[in-house]
């Protein structure tokens, strides 16, 4: 009777069909990784309201706007695929980690840019960057939420962070050009990707995968993994149209 009273009873049991709550703490890898994905996605359609000013003042040609509008976008959806064939080759964190790293130092690049072919070749190298993070993030949510109830919702409020960033973007961009100046549209990426490197380190787990492990991520990984790189690069396919 007394064994059977704790089972039956009490907060631990939980609930048919409850989701159960891994804790503050535990969502702070779903924070980092939200975090690169608003950076890329915003830098989709922050640029659009920039534009004019950008080719005003770095006095660049059609061709030359053309590029810095949508050479990001071509190249992020470029290599998405290889973003996620080097994660399960080097390990997700790294690639991701990289891919943060990458994206912030492109944006500083660009916000220093003397010219429009600087601007162009640091707004390509950005969609390199671009294209590390979104791969790998979807990896590391997978690792860090192992619940299948966690991880939909985390994947619910990672998804939906495109919507969000999209949205802000030309809000975002129309602000700070009209108070700040052109250059703080990619200057606002620093903060948000120091932020996110550093909470990747500290909270995101690195695996180290046995090789049966390994075999069978990777054999799952291209299934999922390209329909997901296919379904990206077709929304992200839909904004560049808007500048």
């Amino acid at each position: 009777m007394a064994d059977a009273e704790p089972a039956g009873g009490g907060d631990s049991a939980r609930r048919p069909g409850e989701i159960p709550d891994p804790g503050r703490g535990a969502w702070l890898p779903l924070l980092a990784v939200c975090a690169g994905y608003f950076m890329v996605i915003l830098d989709v359609t922050v640029i659009n309201v920039a534009v004019p000013v950008i080719g005003r003042e770095l006095s660049a040609s059609l061709t030359g706007i053309q590029w810095i509008t949508d050479g990001y976008t071509l190249v992020f959806a470029g290599f998405l695929l290889t973003g996620g064939a080097l994660g399960d080759r080097l390990g997700n964190r790294r690639v991701f980690c990289s891919g943060v790293a990458v994206f912030t130092v492109a944006s500083a690049a660009c916000a220093l840019a003397p010219g429009a072919l600087f601007l162009v070749v640091a707004r390509l190298v950005e969609g390199l960057g671009a294209a590390l993070i979104v791969p790998g993030s979807l990896a590391l949510l997978q690792q860090a939420y192992p619940e299948p109830a966690v991880r939909a919702r985390a994947f619910g409020l990672w998804g939906s962070m495109a919507g969000i960033a999209a949205s802000a973007g030309p809000l975002l961009g129309g602000l700070l050009v009209s108070t700040a100046g052109w250059r703080w549209v990619f200057l606002v990426n620093l903060p948000v990707g120091v932020a996110c490197l550093t909470l990747t380190l500290r909270h995101q787990v690195s695996f180290v995968d046995t090789p049966g492990f390994s075999r069978r991520r990777k054999r799952s990984s291209r299934v999922s993994g390209a329909g997901k790189a296919d379904s990206l690069s077709g929304r992200i396919g839909v904004h560049p149209g808007t500048g």
